[in-house]
This record gives C-alpha cells, sequence and structure tokens, in this order.
C-alpha cells in the first residue's frame, strides 16, 4: 500500500515523514487471514507482530500519518462475554488506523431472540466488515465463524482455549522490559485449568525456549501441558525461585461453587502474592496480571501498586499489539 502524503507534522519548516511509517513499508504481511490462537503461530510470526507493534507506538507522536494506513477498512466486536480491556484496546486500535469501528452490543442484538451464531457471521459477513473481533464463551467459536465470512477474524478469547492477543502484548511487555524473550524463567500462579490466558502465554513461550514453571491449587493445575516442557510446582516459593516474571492469573471466584480450592483467604494465603513474597524471584522481577484483578486475593495491593508491577504497561501496549495484529492482517 503507499504511504500518506499529506498532513506532514513539521519539525522547524521541514515535513517529516515518521521512520516508522517507511519501515512499515518494508514489512511483511502475516500470510494468513485470521488470528485464531497462539498455538498455530511459528516464532518468526510471533517476531513479526511484536517487532511491528514497536513500529506502532510512533502513533502517538504522529497520529495524522497512522490514521491513514487503514483508511476506508472497517472493524466490528463481538463481546458475548464482558470485556473492558480487550474490547476498548481493539476499538483504539482501529480508529487510530482509521477504521470505521462498530461495537455489536449482544445483549440487544439478535442473538437475544435466538439468533445463531452462524446467522451472526453470515449478516455481519453480508453487511461487508473487513475485520472481526469476537469472543465467546465457547472454545472454537472464533475458527467457526472464520469458516464463513471473508472477513479477517481475529480471538479475542473462546472459552478456555485461547487469548492470542493477550499472550502476544504479554510478550511484547516481557520482552521491552527483560530485553528478551529467550532463556527467561516465567512462573505463571493462579487458575491454570480455566486460563485462556495461560494457554497462549504457555504455547508462545514453549517456541521461544522459555523456562515456565506453573503453580496452582491442585484441582487447578493440568498435567497436560508437562508435554510443551513446562515444569510443575506444588509450592509457591519452588514457582517463583530466581523468576524474571512472575504472572500472576485471576482467580475466577464465580468457580468457587464448584470447591476447587477451600476458601478465598486459603487460596490467598497459599498462593497470593506480595511483595515479601516476591523476594524470592530475581532481583529485577516484574509481576504481570492480565486483569481484572482481586486485590488480597491473587495479588496484595502494595505489589499491584508498586513499581515491580507492570500491569498498566500491558494495557497501553495492547494497543499498539492490535494496531499491528490489524495492519498485518489488512493492509494491502
Amino acid at each position: 500500500m503507499g504511504l500518506p502524503t499529506g498532513g506532514f507534522r513539521h519539525v522547524g519548516s521541514v515535513g517529516v515523514l515518521p521512520n516508522e511509517l517507511e519501515r512499515l513499508s518494508t514489512v511483511p504481511k502475516l500470510k494468513r487471514k485470521d488470528l485464531l490462537g497462539i498455538k498455530d503461530l511459528s516464532a518468526d510470526e510471533i517476531e513479526l507482530i511484536l517487532d511491528t507493534a514497536d513500529l506502532m507506538k510512533a502513533a502517538k507522536t504522529y497520529p495524522q500519518h497512522f490514521s491513514e494506513l487503514l483508511k476506508g477498512k472497517s472493524l466490528a466486536t463481538a463481546f458475548y462475554e464482558p470485556s473492558t480491556r480487550t474490547r476498548t484496546s481493539f476499538e483504539c486500535a482501529g480508529k487510530a488506523l482509521g477504521m470505521s469501528v462498530t461495537n455489536l452490543p449482544i445483549d440487544v442484538s439478535s442473538v437475544v431472540k435466538g439468533e445463531s451464531l452462524k446467522d451472526t457471521a453470515l449478516t455481519l459477513g453480508a453487511v461487508g466488515y473487513d475485520a472481526l473481533v469476537i469472543r465467546h464463551s465457547s472454545s472454537g467459536a472464533p475458527h467457526f465463524v472464520a469458516k464463513y465470512i471473508s472477513a479477517s477474524v481475529i480471538n479475542a478469547g473462546d472459552g478456555m482455549h485461547e487469548h492470542p492477543t493477550q499472550a502476544l502484548l504479554d510478550l511484547y511487555t516481557m520482552r521491552k522490559l527483560k530485553g528478551g524473550l529467550r532463556d527467561l524463567k516465567v512462573a505463571i500462579i493462579g487458575d491454570i485449568l480455566h486460563s485462556r490466558v495461560a494457554r497462549s502465554i504457555i504455547f508462545a513461550l514453549s517456541k521461544f525456549n522459555a523456562e515456565v514453571v506453573i503453580c496452582g491449587p491442585p484441582t487447578m493445575l493440568p498435567q497436560v501441558f508437562s508435554e510443551f516442557g513446562v515444569k510443575i510446582a506444588r509450592r509457591v516459593e519452588e514457582a517463583i525461585e530466581g523468576a524474571d516474571v512472575v504472572y500472576m492469573l485471576r482467580i475466577q471466584l464465580e468457580r468457587q461453587k464448584a470447591g476447587l480450592f477451600p476458601s478465598v483467604s486459603e487460596y490467598a494465603k497459599l498462593y497470593g502474592m506480595s511483595l515479601e513474597r516476591l523476594r524470592l524471584a530475581s532481583k529485577d522481577a516484574i509481576v504481570m496480571h492480565p486483569g481484572p484483578m482481586n486485590r488480597g486475593v491473587e495479588i496484595a495491593s502494595d505489589l499491584a501498586d508498586s513499581e515491580k508491577a507492570r500491569i498498566l504497561d500491558q494495557v497501553t501496549n495492547g494497543v499498539a499489539i492490535r494496531m499491528a495484529v490489524l495492519w498485518l492482517l489488512l493492509s494491502e
């Protein structure tokens, strides 16, 4: 595609086209229609997305140039489950690239009248959207939708399966703050069983020879991840010892009725992260969390508000990652 030529930002009396846009013009595109998961992405594809996100960071300085990149393209978001960070991040990303953005309000759409997922997909396809971001409680729903529409489908979380763009923004944050991904020790703590975030991160880090250790209540610790070279620790102290990154997962309190752990207070005592417990990790360890946090349960408030926690960095980086994904899928 051609680079935008109008409305240059001026430094003194000289028109300047950002170097980032020049570099974007040479970036290879993703050779796929959709982004449905991390598991089937190669390490090279992941690095391409992360590198492109670096360039997208310049959009804050040169918004008028970046808003031409996907001008004329359209994005629809369909969230069948609640979302704050992912939905608003995609909407900001689309608008920053000049896309028209439509949020499909599921609670007032034809879905409440019984419309099937297939018919909703066919309807959105007939409208002519270029991209559809979908979150759904059923694993595989985005894959199902992608078969029926020509638009690029992006998985924003499907059941307990995957959450690819969350994993990408997490890897981007790790790479930025730790200088790379290879040879990192990453401890993932909490409800591994129900976490699509954990699955995508594990799939991603396995492609970069990172050491991954998982820990949580035995009822929430699936053994299957050992197939990916993941170590399973029974105690948090063992998991985080020497870790470069401590990744805390939200304990899904709505599942407490299933009796998967004794009590919230017991969970916090055994698996919660605090500044004191974090001393077992490496000296410059960072703490991450996909949000929303249960303060005082999986993470202490003083830790969440400390410089060790890089949770807001994750949110900020999410916009750049989602801009990169949209551009790599849709640019011509």
